[in-house]
């Protein structure tokens, strides 16, 4: 009925590729996690709402949070 193609050449030929890719999105991912873990505001939302977004969302969800969600960074009063 089904027939089951049990040759994985034609995955193993597209690992030079996917390797890569799967290292960046986890680095972006990671990145963007830590960031927004120790944010205390953010341009839009808030910091569950771009937890979830940049677990969910693949590569596009750390794109997007540090593109648009990432809050500005306080600058720091200078002493005289």
């Amino acid at each position: 009925m089904f027939e089951v193609n049990n040759d994985f050449s034609e995955v193993m030929s597209l690992l030079p590729v996917l390797i890569p890719l799967i290292l960046v999105q986890l680095g972006l991912m990671l990145a963007a996690l830590i960031h927004a873990c120790r944010a205390k505001s953010f341009k839009m939302g808030n910091k569950l709402i771009w937890i979830l977004v940049i677990l969910l969302v693949d590569i596009i969800g750390p794109v997007l949070y540090f593109a648009i969600g990432r809050g500005e960074p306080k600058e720091e009063e200078e002493e005289d």
